[in-house]
């Protein structure tokens, strides 16, 4: 029988080893290398997880090098159950990042090997795999390959985020996605808004049942008290059945008796959650059986995309105590979406929340990137600042944003040292934030990308500027929700 010890020595002598990443167990030796060109898996063992590559041998030892593709990541998650995605959005805390590139977990790791709060690395919505032509399957194995890069051993999860459709909820799930957040908007009857209390009357039939539970109840959520009007719950009813019933029907369907979390998004709307709405929605839910992890409310004020929150702070911590009560009473956290850079809120959140929170980025790690390129390649990055400018119009079809670009500067006036402070102007940050789509497929007459390869060829040479950067600007994130908890 070959030492595994000289298997091992061989290995960093013969390949350029991610130290990190070397695992032995008694089925064999997998590592990740790097050679002159891309990344790769070197394996001796492990014959019968169906690992496919380029037999080698070296000084008598047989050995596989494998490319990082699809069918190799899935066999690394049968062999190294910790490259593979868990159920951990049920712990105490847990945040998602969202990597629209599929080159930020290196940095991430870096982050969350200093916190408690479990991470969510593979984090996307069909819509941002439309935008930049990614796949689930790509999102998922570029965290896997990373984890083992890193040594990354703490469970972390994989979010279908944002899911409306059942195909799209049965992808996600037939990867191995351990997370599900079920977005209703299209469920949401957002016109009754606009009626009178009359017509909204008229619109409902209140059963006897639904009265008898909700009016003239003295309902407690904690130390919070909450009442229903019949106009109230009228409204509640005409606004939210069928978002309640389409979540009972893919509960039952898809996450019952599963490995999967479930969260429901009911924050895709124009106006806030009002707390008797919430507690109407929860309460429906958790009678019909329906176990919820997290829910994710509208709250009042504005979650933008990629800059602080706009509202009042006053009434934002008011409301918060009143949804952290219903989420406590029926047992789920909440869940703050767009929680991009939202820095004015986070120790709100974190003391009243008490560190039971989930909070999603995503598009800050993509301006953190394209941080790196306005600070490392000048040129290009006014190239793709200029393109982000003539494809804003169309780029607001998909995110409900603010942005004035009148308030951002020429480039062409600015200095190469100071296109980067350009990420401190916010009109320019939801500019970048939301074209990201159109930069990365941009494609030029001949079908070869504008500006893709040159982009990832930047940020694979500086891949530890960025990781660094995503270090220093998530962890502000973090840093302010654990001081809310007194951490």
């Amino acid at each position: 029988m070959i030492c595994k010890f000289k298997v091992k020595r061989l290995l960093n002598k013969y390949f350029n080893l991610y130290p990190l990443s070397v695992n032995q167990t008694e089925e064999g030796i997998i590592a990740m290398a790097k050679n002159e060109k891309e990344r790769i898996l070197v394996i001796n063992g492990f014959e019968n997880y169906g690992f496919s590559g380029e037999d080698v041998t070296i000084k008598g030892i047989k050995y596989k090098v494998c490319g990082l593709n699809h069918e190799n990541a899935m066999a690394l998650r049968k062999a190294l159950s910790f490259t593979a995605p868990s159920r951990v959005l049920r712990e105490q805390r847990s945040f998602g990042l969202g990597d629209r590139l599929g080159i930020s977990t290196h940095g991430h790791i870096k982050l969350f090997k200093r916190y408690d709060a479990c991470p969510i690395f593979a984090q996307q919505s069909i819509r941002e795999l439309n935008l930049t032509e990614r796949t689930y399957e790509d999102v998922l194995d570029c965290v896997s390959f990373n984890v083992l890069q890193d040594g990354f051993k703490k469970p972390w999860g994989a979010d279908g985020d944002h899911l409306k459709h059942e195909d799209e909820i049965r992808y996600a799930l037939s990867l191995g996605f351990t997370m599900l957040t079920l977005d209703c908007s299209e469920h949401i009857k957002t016109d009754v808004l606009g009626m009178s209390d009359e017509e909204v009357l008229s619109k409902t039939n209140l059963s006897g049942e639904l009265k008898n539970k909700y009016l003239n109840q003295d309902i407690k959520v904690e130390d919070k008290a909450i009442s229903f009007s019949e106009v109230e719950l009228a409204r509640c009813v005409l606004t939210y059945s069928e978002t309640i019933e389409f979540a009972k029907k893919i509960y039952f369907e898809y996450v019952d008796g599963k490995e999967v979390d479930f969260e429901l998004s009911i924050d895709e709307t124009s106006t806030p959650t009002l707390p008797v709405e919430h507690y109407f929605i929860a309460r429906e839910l958790s009678e019909a059986g329906v176990k919820l992890v997290t829910v994710a409310p509208r709250f009042c004020g504005e979650f933008q995309k990629g800059i602080d929150y706009i509202g009042d702070l006053g009434q934002f911590e008011k409301e918060m105590k009143i949804h952290v009560a219903i989420a406590n009473h029926f047992g789920y956290k909440l869940s703050i979406h767009s929680g991009s850079d939202k820095f004015s809120v986070f120790e709100i959140i974190g003391r009243e929340t008490k560190g039971h929170f989930h909070v999603k980025t995503a598009g800050t790690n993509w301006l953190e990137a394209m941080k790196v390129v306005a600070k490392c390649d000048a040129s290009l990055y006014r190239e793709v600042h200029k393109f982000a400018l003539s494809m804003f119009e169309e780029a607001k079809k998909y995110y409900h944003v603010t942005t004035n670009i009148n308030n951002i500067p020429d480039v062409d006036t600015l200095a190469d040292d100071k296109l980067v402070e350009l990420f401190d102007n916010n009109d320019c940050r939801q500019l970048i934030h939301i074209t990201y789509g159109f930069i990365l497929t941009n494609k030029d007459s001949k079908g070869n990308y504008v500006f893709k390869n040159r982009l990832y060829d930047l940020w694979d040479k500086e891949s530890e500027e960025y990781a660094n950067m995503l270090v220093k600007h998530i962890g502000r994130h973090l840093e302010l929700l654990y001081k809310g908890m007194g951490k």
